[in-house]
């Protein structure tokens, strides 16, 4: 860590190098790590594409594997770091994994759940809330996930195009010699 750079910048920008795995694999670029005594005890980035499965966000699989390497379901005085504003989903496994502080880098006014759509982390009808911290290097993480989407509608954009151009050289005869 240098001096200019706080632990939760650092912390952050290992989870945005989770992020990057993600996106290395074609998956949306979300990253998170789990850490207890400023230490990273686990790591987990998006495999839904990968995986086929609605269950493979970032979050939780940081958290469970934080929870195997500890033997605990309880994860008190860990932080999760994670490069987008977490899910419903991603929620409720942080109030029920006793997750004690979030903090993350962009938002989600869609879909998230820690302040920004609604904040479930602390709703006080549940009997744990967490602290949270949004903004951490939020440009950065932000910025990920727009270039990201970006290449996706100008791929689909690119393939519309070049089907258009099939079916119309199919038509006029062009393609044939």
């Amino acid at each position: 860590m240098t001096l200019e750079e706080t632990q939760d910048e650092y912390f952050m920008k290992e989870a945005i190098k989770e992020a990057k795995k993600a996106e290395a694999l074609n998956e949306v670029p979300i990253g998170a790590v789990l850490v207890i005594d400023d230490k990273i005890i686990s790591r987990g980035h998006n495999l839904r594409e990968s995986e086929q499965n609605a269950l493979a966000h970032a979050e939780l699989l940081a958290i469970n594997r934080a929870c195997q390497s500890r033997g605990s379901w309880r994860l008190e005085n860990a932080t999760l770091y994670v490069t987008l504003e977490p899910c419903p989903m991603c929620s409720g496994a942080i109030i029920l994994s006793r997750v004690n502080r979030v903090v993350y880098g962009a938002s989600d006014p869609k879909g998230g759940c820690a302040g920004t759509f609604m904040n479930l982390l602390q709703d006080e009808r549940f009997n744990h809330q967490s602290e949270i911290v949004t903004g951490v290097l939020e440009a950065e993480c932000g910025q990920m996930l727009s270039d990201f989407f970006r290449k996706i509608r100008d791929r689909k954009k690119l393939e519309k195009k070049l089907r258009k151009e099939a079916l119309v050289n199919n038509l006029t005869g062009i393609d044939k010699e």
